[in-house]
């Protein structure tokens, strides 16, 4: 998937789907510090420890506070199940 510079986001918890739309960035909390996936980014799965997803729609900077997940990136969609 293309996706034209950007990347699709989807964070889902056990109870909801918390977002799904394109974003430019998203910066998340792995367990051994901080990390940013942009477009185009290697594919990878993580495990992510307590603190924000941080994600930029357009100019706006939106964040998640997150209690643990998980994270697979690949052709640019990332793809987060956690819990809030």
């Amino acid at each position: 998937m293309d996706n034209k510079g950007g990347i699709y986001l989807r964070i889902s918890s056990p109870e909801k789907q918390i977002a799904g739309q394109m974003v430019g960035s998203v910066t998340l909390p792995g367990l051994s510090g901080r990390f940013t996936v942009l477009h185009d980014h290697a594919p990878l799965i993580s495990a992510l420890g307590e603190g924000d997803i941080e994600y930029k729609v357009g100019g706006e900077k939106e964040r998640v506070h997150i209690r643990s997940g998980f994270v697979e990136v690949a052709d640019n969609t990332v793809s987060v199940c956690v819990e809030i």
